[in-house]
Parts: structure tokens; sequence; C-alpha cells
């Protein structure tokens, strides 16, 4: 097999089942996407880590929903890493890439030393918001962070908002291709368990910490023989194999789960992109009086904005914004 083989399956995620186990999963590896994502901003590595480790669980995350718009996830802490956001966007038509947006808030002065960046977090939440567009209803669901990754996180997500056993395994990490510059990969598996019927979780039944639901707490007897046989196997993955590129996701997958009878489905390319623009930034201004528009507004005379995804700059003239705006012909707005 070729590098250029390999690297193929970059940026793109790739379902699959597990016949024997009634389980499905994604597998997921993203390079340039990532580089993408993070050459909007110039965080320091901890915070580079910490926004790789999120886009790639948002990828697997969003490629099991059936999206019609957004599935955004954050992730709030009291730690010098205050915030972690992403959107993924689903694909527009048949065979279109879905796209991928994050940024990070951190407090620098606290952002000091070495080691994991996940405890940096603090105590806090994890969500993920569920946006289907325009006339319905966005759905929303919160739980604490727990265990040592995002990964522990979403699982505990999934087990007691969703009742649904889900067990991730990601990887981060730096690599360098042949005469190519330094840079973030990231790789990851995700398995959860067939949806079916929700299960009746008595009082006193959840054994996760601060008494929150687990995996385990889940499953009927045989069902949960089945899950901990493909958690036992997917603990037998090396990080290498995650990132890649020598061996590729279907080949892993086969190395891993032959004997669950695995079994893939077409792959799901995945590419940064930001949806920010200038009529929804003035959408978003719209909700303002003349007097707030008045205290936006530089000394220069214009009402500036960022885009905290892609550093995209807008520039307007106070006159033709909010609902008090005086002037309904915008001038020609930078970026």
């Amino acid at each position: 097999m070729t590098e250029t083989q390999s690297i193929a399956w970059d940026d793109s995620v790739l379902p699959f089942q597990l016949d024997r186990s009634d389980i499905r999963g994604r597998i997921g590896r993203f390079d340039a996407t990532l580089a993408r994502v993070l050459e909007q901003h110039a965080y320091p590595s901890a915070v580079e880590a910490a926004v790789a480790e999120a886009v790639v669980l948002t990828a697997l995350v969003g490629q099991t929903m059936n999206l019609r718009w957004k599935l955004s996830l954050q992730v709030r802490g009291d730690g010098p890493i205050r915030l972690i956001a992403t959107d993924y966007f689903a694909p527009i038509a048949e065979g279109a890439p879905a796209r991928l947006r994050a940024y990070a808030g951190f407090d620098a002065e606290r952002l000091e030393g070495g080691g994991p960046w996940f405890p940096r977090l603090g105590r806090g939440v994890f969500g993920l918001l569920i946006d289907q567009g325009s006339g319905t209803q966005p759905y929303q669901g919160i739980t604490p962070l727990t265990g040592d990754s995002l990964g522990d996180c979403a699982a505990t997500y999934f087990a007691q908002s969703e009742q649904l056993p889900t067990r991730f395994a990601l990887s981060i990490g730096r690599s360098r291709q042949p005469g190519g510059a330094e840079g973030w990969r990231a790789g990851g598996i995700m398995l959860q368990h067939m949806p079916k019927a929700s299960p009746h979780v008595a009082l006193g039944e959840a054994s996760g910490e601060d008494g929150l639901l687990e995996a385990g707490d889940l499953l009927a007897a045989d069902e949960g023989d089945n899950w901990r046989r493909a958690n036992l196997l997917l603990d037998t993955v090396e990080e290498i194999e995650l990132l890649g590129p020598r061996v590729t996701p279907p080949e892993l997958l086969f190395r891993l789960f032959h004997e669950e009878q695995v079994r893939v489905f077409d792959p799901q390319a995945l590419r940064f992109g930001c949806t920010c623009s200038v009529d929804k930034v003035r959408q978003t201004l719209s909700i303002y009086s003349a007097r707030d528009i008045a205290r936006m507004t530089t000394p220069e005379g214009v009402v500036t904005a960022d885009c905290q995804f892609c550093g995209a700059h807008y520039r307007f003239d106070p006159a033709t914004l909010g609902f008090e705006a005086q002037d309904a012909r915008p001038e020609q707005d930078d970026r």
C-alpha cells in the first residue's frame, strides 16, 4: 500500500456495523481539515490538542445523526481552558462533504506547565445541540464533565441523555510527512449499541460517577456480554493505528473486529467550513437599538465584528444596523 493510498482515507468518517454484536460504529481520521481548523487561530499547544480531540469527536457523533443542518458541541469549564465549541454541518447534497469548524476560549496566564490538557478544563459541563434548521425546535442535552477525556464525557452524555451505550477511542498527535511541515493528526473510533426501546432504569441503579448512568446500566445480560466483548477488542487498538496513515480504516476494523462480522458502508468526506456571512452578522446585530449600536461604533465611525470560528473580519456603517436602522442601503462590507 502506498503513502498516497493511505492518506486518501484522511478527513473522512467510515460507518460500520458489528453484525454479531448488534453494535454500530464510526472510524475517522483527520489531517488537512484539522489543519484548516487550527490555522484560523494561534492557540497554545494544549489548546490545539483540546480542539483537535473535540473535532474528531464531533465528526464521529455528527455522522451518526440523521441531520438536516447542524450538530454543535460545547464544553465549558472553570479551568484555564474555559470553552471548546465545534459545529458539524450536514452535507448540503448527495456526495458533498460534511463541514466542520471549531474554536476555543482560554486564559493564557493560567495555562502554564505541561501535562494532559483535559484536567485544565476544571469542573464544568458537556453539551450537544441538534438544530434541524428553520421551522424546527433545537434539542439540547447537557451533562457534567466526567472521566479523563472528551470521549468519556460523550459516553456519559449518551448513557444519561439518550440511554445509548457508547464508547470512544480517540487519539491525537503531531506528525510530519516526508518533505512537509509538522502538524496535528487525529483519529478515533466510536462504538454504540444499536438503538432499541428505551430501557427502564430504576432509581439507584446508576453506577457511574456522581450517580450518572453508564453503558452497563442499560443492557440486558446477553447484550452486556456482546458489549463487553466489543470493548475488550477496542482496548487492543494502538494510538498509531488510530492516527495512521499506514493502516487504512477498513484494515484496522478487520484487525480489531473480524470475529464480530464487521461490515462497512460508504465513507463520508469532511472539510473545514464556516457559515458566517455579511447577512448573518447583520441579522445578529438587528436586535440592538440605535443607542447600543452607537456604543459599538469605533472612533473611525464603523462597527466591526469578527467570526470566532474562521477569523473573518466585518465592517459596517452603523446607520445600517439594528432595529432602528436609518439607512437600508448598506455600504460594502470589508472582510
